[in-house]
């Protein structure tokens, strides 16, 4: 194992701006049921804002008015006052947060559901390019990243800015100039911002494509770790994620050395300006003193005002700082996700779809070519058709066509050239539901999935009865297997099916065909790798099974074809032999020489 492919930035990791209006505009859909909770939280924000302004309005007033002069008596109804206001400053704050979240969280249910449909509607050959890791990954990692942005994000950065505005037209009430000797640092750290805005911009692009690599790397290795252990490459493994991982860590790092240094220069910068404030705001307090306020100097309670302001001024400004980065992030997220929603690789299906109703199991393959890279066909020109409860296997080499063939029939891609035809229709004019619905698959790799085992019986199939599927699974002696679990029928069904053996996870999935009982059936050498007792359960359950209803078998053992109707022989896409397993011995061509080939003198 080589380790991913997919090094470098995808499509939707590109840089871009902290504040796309394009992908704003697509997230509103999203955000638009629960937009009530958002507008309760920016009021809620607004009135916090007033009590953040409050305060030090009300410190100034009981500094210059009560306690400069003695006056005990309207210096307790401030305290009052002041402890009533830090009660609904608390009130309003854990309002807005849960407004925030609940909004938040509701919107990205939402979009995760999108994202879950969308990749449902996708068809196989994209799943065949596409790493699963970065598919994980949008519905993961980048869904996170957009929660950030609803915490504390568009809403919280209006809520911030209008706080400025408000503090600076108070500054410039309370004393201009002393405002204006306030604001002297604001250029540089306007600049600062903008230089370590970019770096960060990129880093959390370069964070974001390291953390997809990583996913798609655990994600191979996790889902074949059965066979680095068997060929021990434990060692080797070990070394390539150390390498991706410390990628991701490297990347982590660059966007916090990022981060903290943004917070440390406003840091820097506020407290650069409570010097400021002091040296220049100290002074007018000490000539209002000596003049006794006659030259209209600055009170004690306004420095103090200015100084409990311009903290609070910085403070937002240090927020909306980190809220860039985290709008970078969201948005780098959103392109990501909203690349692959845009993704419209969907099999076409027609607006007057024709209704099967029950099927009678006519199968015809018209001129049918197919290649997974349309400059590499895997089948040419292929012809041949399958008469109603007839039952015929197809044989040949690995890589001839075989299972292409079934994949066809039951539209998991279609034709590059020619038709497939059911019953006399084009499945193409089937709505793909009613399709497959009416098509029972048992493949050679059986997929279970985390429920019980009537679950996983009726997959697909909700309609058939809790007794029709029992007894299915029973016809298979599937009750034989099931009476050492705990749980009987409903024992849960582990992560894809560990713990159940290979048979009995074939038994299960013939169970599933049994139970929803289709007219045309299609087996993927489904009696393979399995002891020689449950072989013998399988080869009765193939018989009865294929018994009525139009079968295509792809074998790779041919003692499993000798008693079907009809053999077609594949060579390299192209159908070149057909009969039964006697005449095609008899006519010593490609089929016998097959045989020859696996049985030799026997």
């Amino acid at each position: 194992m080589a380790g991913p492919s997919h090094h470098g930035l995808e499509p939707g990791d590109r840089p871009g701006t902290a504040l796309d209006g394009r992908l704003l505009a697509r997230l509103w859909p999203f955000v638009r049921p629960h937009a009530h909770l958002l507008w309760l939280g920016l009021l809620c924000l607004l009135l916090l804002s007033a009590c953040r302004l409050a305060m030090p309005w009300l410190v100034k007033v009981a500094i210059d008015d009560y306690l400069s002069v003695g006056d005990l008596d309207g210096y307790y109804p401030l305290l009052v006052a002041f402890l009533l206001v830090g009660i609904l400053n608390g009130v309003l704050r854990r309002t807005q947060h849960i407004a925030m979240e609940t909004a938040g969280q509701n919107a990205l249910l939402d979009l995760r559901l999108a994202i879950f449909r969308h990749l449902q509607q996708l068809q196989a050959s994209f799943f065949d390019r596409t790493s699963t890791g970065r598919l994980v990954g949008r519905v993961t990692t980048d869904v996170e990243a957009l929660q950030e942005m609803f915490a504390s994000g568009v809403v919280t950065i209006i809520g911030d800015l209008i706080f400025l505005f408000a503090t600076l037209a108070i500054l410039f009430a309370l004393h201009v100039k002393l405002a204006l000797i306030s604001l002297l640092v604001v250029p540089f750290l306007l600049i600062v911002t903008l230089i370590i805005r970019i770096k960060v911009r990129s880093a959390y692009v370069s964070m974001r494509a390291k953390l997809s690599e990583m996913n798609g790397f655990l994600h191979e290795c996790i889902s074949g770790m059965g066979v680095v252990q068997m060929f021990n490459r434990e060692a080797a493994t070990q070394k390539e994620y150390v390498a991706i991982a410390s990628g991701v860590r490297d990347s982590q790092l660059k966007t916090v050395w990022w981060e903290t240094s943004l917070s440390t220069s406003v840091e820097l910068l506020s407290s650069l300006t409570g010097a400021l404030i002091l040296w220049y705001g100290g002074g007018l307090v000490a000539e209002n003193w000596r003049t006794d306020g006659i030259q209209g100097g600055l009170t004690l309670g306004v420095l103090f005002a200015f100084i409990d302001y311009m903290q609070k001024f910085f403070h937002p400004l240090n927020e909306l700082s980190l809220k860039y980065t985290v709008m970078q992030n969201a948005m780098t997220a959103s392109r990501r996700i909203f690349d692959l929603l845009d993704v419209e690789e969907r099999l076409p299906e027609q607006t007057n779809t024709v209704d099967p109703g029950e099927v009678v199991g006519e199968l015809r393959f018209e001129n049918v070519s197919f290649g997974y890279n349309p400059e590499v066909p895997v089948l040419k020109n292929l012809s041949f058709s399958v008469a109603p409860g007839e039952k015929v296997a197809l044989v040949g080499a690995t890589g001839a066509g075989k299972t292409t063939v079934l994949k066809l029939l039951t539209r998991l891609y279609d034709p590059t050239d020619g038709r497939i035809l059911l019953d006399g229709v084009d499945i193409r004019e089937y709505a793909l539901r009613d399709l497959r619905k009416r098509i029972g698959l048992v493949p050679q790799d059986v997929f279970l999935f985390e429920g019980d085992i009537l679950e996983n019986i009726r997959l697909g199939h909700p309609e058939v009865s809790d007794e029709r599927a029992i007894a299915a699974a029973s016809r298979l002696h599937l009750d034989e297997i099931v009476a050492r679990f705990p749980g009987g029928w409903h024992e849960p069904v582990r992560e894809r099916g560990r713990n159940l053996s290979a048979g009995e996870k074939q038994l299960l999935s013939f169970a599933r065909v049994f139970a929803a009982s289709p007219r045309v059936l299609v087996l993927d050498e489904a009696t393979s790798n399995v002891d020689s007792h449950t072989e013998h359960l399988l080869q009765e359950a193939v018989h009865d099974i294929m018994e009525g209803r139009t079968s295509i078998a792809i074998a790779h053992r041919l003692s499993t074809v000798r008693d079907v109707d009809r053999i077609l022989l594949f060579h390299k896409g192209e159908l070149v032999e057909q009969g039964s397993h006697a005449d095609l011995l008899a006519a010593g061509g490609k089929y016998a020489a097959l045989v020859a080939l696996q049985y030799g003198d026997e």
